[in-house]
């Protein structure tokens, strides 16, 4: 799966959680904490990826 198709995944999954939390459900407001640390570390593997390419770019040229 590509690394930003995971991020997605990740933040729809997560949906659910954050619509219980607005109504009242506190557990799902630790759930959502959780989800929000594993969008922040997919994140962060997006952005070393793109990295990569834009330098293995400017190496080709």
């Amino acid at each position: 799966m590509d690394e930003y198709d995971r991020l997605e995944q990740i933040l729809t999954e997560g949906k659910q959680d954050w619509l219980k939390f607005k109504g009242g459900n506190k557990a799902a407001g630790t759930r959502v904490r959780k989800i929000m640390q594993d969008i922040k570390a997919q994140a962060q593997v997006v952005r070393e990826k793109v990295l990569e390419q834009r330098e293995g770019e400017a190496k080709q040229d």
